[in-house]
């Protein structure tokens, strides 16, 4: 069988600079600037700007929207009891997770090296879901096909104690855009308009893709998987954004912030009775940007909903000058080490916040309630090559940073050596 190959994650825009004082962050290498807020001192890369957080404007998060979701969280079942898990994953296509040899692969890896989970499509950029069901919703856009047999490849990798992630792209969807073309994203002539990679987009703000959205993600809950893991959740981010009209989503009443923070309610409400694990992946910029990058994402803005936050920190997806390096992709431990720092600083400061609001209640420590942070890394040849050594040094900079949860790494062709880890440790990953 001839497998497809998968869209990459996009990069974004270069970062802005900054002009002020510095200094050498010894341990980085990077020079730094401090400012001081309200609340807390927030450490500001020359190129990469973090948010000044202050008590007084906490990130654009009310503090009744906070209190809501604290509530929330003791009505129904709660997901991060569970979730002190170190993940250790590899990305497989649909297709590859439907080939015996190349299963055979992934499993012999959770056999013999560290590799413990498994991160499978079960709804790609094309929009199909790769599962049969019986769901009428699904069913009736004729958007499922009989590629796996999801409840069995479950139980087969949870009976090698692997860890099942079902990877979701969201508003990257061809099929949905086909069937409900007036969901599309559109140019001026009324047009369905496209990336540069050729591929449509639904409107982020509809009301409608996110009940389909979830529908989905209860079925692969139903099938037994341990974490739905969603992609693409996003407004599109290359092409000409200009020409860009929505169906649904008006700038003139909401952000795209906005936008991209109640979806990440929605799915929080929707899919934790579902009792699995849930995850967003974000560009590796969110890490150090203070804006949304255009897109819609910010860090800040998952925190609340998810139980692990996984931004590709991919070091060919940086601009070229990224920590005033000609070209990124040759500082793999740098530029990861240098993107989960600041994004471990942000996740401190935010549950520093997250405590002074919730002072005085019976809900969780906010370090214990908030997403972890899982990045997915290179395992792909892009502005350098990445064999198993290059690949290693991503993984060691999630260590020395202190990240407890895991790594995912992601390779288009699903090919993964052996050499690019350790051997199966003692203790693995049980299954849910």
């Amino acid at each position: 069988m001839r497998l497809r190959r998968p869209a990459h994650h996009f990069p974004v825009h270069p970062p802005p600079k900054f002009a002020g004082p510095i200094r050498e962050d010894r341990a980085t290498g990077v020079r730094i600037a401090t400012l001081a807020a309200a609340a807390l001192t927030v450490v500001v890369g020359v190129q990469l700007i973090l948010p000044v957080l202050s008590l007084r404007q906490p990130l654009l998060v009310s503090a009744p929207v906070v209190s809501a979701e604290i509530a929330s969280t003791q009505t129904v079942p709660s997901l991060r009891s569970h979730a002190r898990r170190d993940v250790r994953a590899i990305y497989l296509t649909s297709w590859s997770a439907a080939t015996p040899s190349r299963l055979l692969e992934a499993i012999h890896l959770a056999q013999t090296t560290e590799v413990n989970g498994v991160v499978i499509d079960i709804k790609d950029y094309t929009g199909t879901v790769v599962f049969q069901t019986d769901n009428p919703l699904i069913r009736g856009l004729r958007a499922d096909v009989s590629r796996l047999d999801l409840a069995a490849l479950v139980d087969r990798l949870h009976s090698e104690g692997i860890y099942v992630i079902a990877r979701i792209a969201a508003f990257q969807d061809q099929h949905l855009l086909k069937v409900k073309p007036y969901l599309a994203v559109r140019d001026p002539q009324g047009r369905i308009w496209s990336d540069r990679k050729g591929l449509g987009w639904v409107d982020p703000a509809s009301q409608e893709v996110w009940e389909y959205l979830v529908e989905i993600g209860r079925e692969a809950a139903r099938a037994g998987v341990d974490e739905l893991n969603f992609d693409y959740i996003r407004f599109p981010s290359d092409g000409d954004l200009s020409e860009l009209r929505y169906p649904v989503y008006e700038a003139a009443r909401e952000t795209k912030r906005q936008v991209i923070r109640r979806f990440f309610e929605y799915l929080t409400a929707q899919l934790r009775p579902a009792g699995v694990m849930l995850s967003a992946d974000l560009f590796g910029l969110a890490t150090v940007r203070p804006d949304d990058l255009g897109i819609g994402q910010m860090i800040e803005d998952a925190f609340l909903y998810f139980d692990y936050i996984s931004p590709m920190v991919y070091p060919s997806h940086y601009a070229l000058g990224f920590m005033s390096f000609a070209n990124p992709a040759d500082h793999p431990y740098s530029v990861v080490r240098y993107s989960l720092l600041r994004a471990e600083q942000r996740r401190a400061a935010y549950a520093r916040m997250l405590a002074a609001i919730s002072a005085g209640t019976d809900a969780p420590a906010p370090l214990d309630r908030i997403a972890r942070i899982r990045p997915w890394l290179q395992a792909f040849d892009l502005g350098a090559l990445y064999p198993p050594p290059v690949i290693r040094k991503q993984i060691e900079a999630v260590r020395d940073v202190g990240l407890t949860a895991g790594w995912m790494l992601w390779n288009p062709s699903n090919r993964y050596q052996s050499a690019t880890f350790e051997p199966e440790p003692s203790e693995r990953t049980s299954s849910r």
